[in-house]
C-alpha cells in the first residue's frame, strides 16, 4: 500500500511540473512574440517618420482616426 501511494505521488507531482513547465513555456513564447511585434511597430513608425516627416505621420494618424 505504501509503494503505491508513493507511485501515485510521483506521478501526480512529474504531472503537476509537466503543466508547469509547459505554462512557463507559452508564457515565455508569448512574451517573446509580443516583444517582436512592439519592435516591429517601433521600426515601421521610425520609417514611415524617416520617409514622410514626423508632421504628415501625425496628420495621417488623426486623419485616420476622426474620419
Amino acid at each position: 500500500m505504501t509503494t503505491n501511494t508513493q507511485t501515485t505521488t510521483t506521478t501526480t507531482t512529474t504531472q503537476i511540473e509537466a503543466g508547469y513547465e509547459t505554462s512557463k513555456f507559452a508564457l515565455g513564447l508569448g512574451m517573446a512574440m509580443a516583444a517582436f511585434v512592439g519592435i516591429w511597430g517601433t521600426a515601421c513608425l521610425a520609417s514611415a517618420m524617416i520617409s514622410m516627416g514626423p508632421l504628415n505621420v501625425i496628420q495621417g494618424y488623426i486623419t485616420a482616426v476622426i474620419g
